[in-house]
C-alpha cells in the first residue's frame, strides 16, 4: 500500500476525532480528554502488540530515542493544553502549521533525508494554506495582513509556546521514523502509545505536574467513572484516534518525514468541513481558498 491514502485516512480520522469530541464530549476536561486518546486509545491497540519482539532483545539505542520521545511527548502534550487554555486560539493553534518546516531540517539532521526543491515547495504551500485557515487576524485579500500573527511571537506566550509545540513534533515525529527501525510500523505505534498511556495518568498523580493540566483536579477514579458514563461516544473518539496512530506510523516507514507530515496537516481541510457539515460554522467562503493552496501543495509533493 502507497504512502498517500494512509498519510490522508491518518489526516481524515485525527479530524474525526477532534469533531467527534467537539460534538459529543465538549463538556469533558483536558484530562478526561487525555486519558481517552492516549491511555484508551492504548487499549484498542493492544492486539497489535502480538509477536512484538521482547523487550530483552530490543538495542539500547532503541531504549535511548524512547527515552528522549516520552518526556518530549508529554511536554508537548502539556504546552499545548496550557496554551490554548490560556492564550487566544487565532495566535496559538496556526502556529502548528510550522511542524513541516522544522521536519525538513530535523529529518536531514537525523535521519539524513532531503526533500526535493519542487517537494519544499508544496511543503511551504501546504503550511501557508494551514496558516491562512487558522489565522482570524489575516484577511486573505489584504497580503499585508498575513504576517501579523506572526508578530505575536514577540509579544504573546502562547504563540511561542505552540511554536514549542510544533517543533517538539517535528522531533518525535522524526526519531519515531528511526525507532521503526527497530520494531514494525503497526506494533511501534501500539508500542509507544501504550506507554504512553500508563505515563498520562501517572502524570495526573504528580502534583507538580497536575496544576499545569487544565481542567478540575479530578481523581482518577471519578474521571473514569464520567468516561463510562457515555461508552459509545468515548469508544468512537478513542477508535478513531487509535486508526490515526496505526496510519501515522505505518505512512512514515514508507516515505520522508516531511511529505507525511505535510498531508497529515490536510486534518486541517476535514476539520473544515466536519465545521461546515454538522456545526454550520461560518466564513468558508474566506477559507476554502486558504485550503485550495493547501491541496495544491500536496499535488506538487506527489508529482515531485
Amino acid at each position: 500500500m502507497t504512502w498517500l491514502p494512509l498519510a490522508l485516512l491518518c489526516a481524515f480520522a485525527l479530524a474525526s476525532a477532534d469533531a467527534a469530541t467537539k460534538a459529543w464530549l465538549g463538556d469533558y476536561s483536558a484530562r478526561e480528554l487525555a486519558l481517552i486518546r492516549f491511555s484508551l486509545s492504548a487499549v484498542l491497540l493492544l492486539p497489535l502488540l502480538g509477536g512484538l519482539p521482547s523487550p530483552m532483545t530490543l538495542p539500547a539505542q532503541f531504549w535511548g530515542w524512547m527515552l528522549l520521545m516520552w518526556p518530549l511527548e508529554i511536554a508537548a502534550m502539556l504546552l499545548y493544553m496550557a496554551a490554548i487554555r490560556d492564550h487566544p486560539l487565532s495566535l496559538t493553534v496556526p502556529f502548528l502549521a510550522f511542524t513541516p518546516v522544522f521536519v525538513v531540517g530535523i529529518a536531514y539532521l537525523l535521519l539524513g533525508e532531503q526533500v526535493s526543491a519542487q517537494g519544499l515547495v508544496g511543503i511551504v504551500l501546504v503550511v501557508v494554506g494551514a496558516w491562512l485557515l487558522n489565522v482570524g487576524r489575516a484577511r486573505l485579500r489584504d497580503w499585508r495582513s498575513w504576517a501579523r500573527p506572526l508578530a505575536a511571537i514577540l509579544w504573546e506566550p502562547g504563540s511561542r509556546m505552540m511554536l514549542a509545540v510544533a517543533v517538539i513534533f517535528a522531533f518525535t515525529s522524526t526519531m519515531g521514523k528511526i525507532a521503526l527501525e527497530y520494531i514494525p510500523a503497526q506494533q511501534f505505534g501500539a508500542f509507544y502509545f501504550m506507554t504512553l498511556g500508563l505515563l498520562v495518568p501517572l502524570l495526573f498523580a504528580t502534583p507538580g505536574l497536575r496544576r499545569m493540566v487544565p481542567g478540575e483536579p479530578r481523581s482518577l477514579r471519578r474521571m473514569v467513572e464520567r468516561l463510562l458514563r457515555r461508552p459509545a461516544a468515548v469508544l468512537t473518539v478513542a477508535a478513531l484516534n487509535a486508526l490515526m496512530i496505526v496510519t501515522h506510523f505505518m505512512a512514515l516507514a514508507l516515505v520522508e518525514v516531511a511529505y507525511m507530515i505535510a498531508v497529515k496537516r490536510t486534518s486541517l481541510l476535514f476539520g473544515i468541513l466536519y465545521g461546515a457539515l454538522l456545526f454550520r460554522e461560518p466564513d468558508m467562503r474566506t477559507r476554502m481558498p486558504a485550503g485550495a493552496v493547501m491541496l495544491a501543495g500536496v499535488a506538487i509533493i506527489l508529482t515531485g
